[in-house]
């Protein structure tokens, strides 16, 4: 035997707001809570669905004391739904004289841009326009690593982390220097300790080399002429 089907939302909103219609009564939540169930609504789910009537309008609910009340007439209904249709029908109004306003417009737009010889012509020149435009793009990004503004940006960033080495191979010649003072008799565990890890004799401060500006595509080709 196959299992019942349990009601839809939208079964168990008629559902509810024929509770309304037939009594044309006022409801606390707990009261329609316990009609619900007779009407095939569970009560657990009576709250959601009456909510959802009162976010349409279709019911309404007002606070008196410390009750709130729910209630909805067929009239109340019939009300919503002619106000619902009075709200389409200016939307479809709207819309109408809209896509009447876009179509004089697009009729207004055609008109000089007819086919001919001349319009032609001026597609044609402008489609070599834009070609020649890009082609000067490629060619102005190719010369992005010399821009003035670019190199001044990563000469700056050159120097700043430059800094930061220096300041790091200075806190290492400290510590070493603290260590040499602290525990003299290991020496030479400290010694292969920095060997290790990279400090070994050479090791030293950087030295910032002169910044040179990237040759550029054109410079590149004039080198290889003779």
């Amino acid at each position: 035997m196959s299992k019942k089907r349990g009601l839809s939302l939208d079964e168990k909103r008629e559902k509810m707001l024929q509770i309304f219609y037939d009594s044309q009564d006022f409801f606390l939540l707990k009261e329609l809570e316990k009609l619900g169930p007779k009407k095939g609504v569970i009560s657990q789910s009576v709250k959601d669905v009456v909510q959802t009537l009162v976010d349409d309008d279709l019911v309404f609910k007002d606070k008196i004391g410390t009750s709130v009340y729910f209630w909805s007439l067929p009239s109340c209904a019939g009300n919503q739904l002619r106000s619902i249709q009075r709200k389409l029908d200016s939307d479809l109004q709207s819309s109408k004289r809209r896509y009447t306003e876009l179509i004089d417009q697009c009729n207004s737009l055609k008109k000089g841009r007819e086919n001919s010889d001349e319009r032609e012509e001026a597609l044609d020149e402008l489609k070599t326009i834009e070609q020649k435009y890009n082609e000067l793009k490629n060619e102005i990004e190719q010369y992005s690593d010399n821009d003035p503004a670019t190199f001044e940006a990563k000469k700056k960033a050159i120097e700043v982390v430059h800094a930061a080495a220096n300041r790091w191979t200075d806190n290492i010649f400290t510590l070493r220097q603290w260590c040499s003072n602290n525990f003299p008799q290991a020496k030479e565990q400290l010694d292969h300790l920095y060997n290790e890890v990279g400090i070994t004799e050479d090791f030293d401060y950087l030295e910032l080399p002169a910044a040179v500006p990237v040759c550029s595509p054109g410079d590149q080709m004039l080198e290889g002429n003779p």
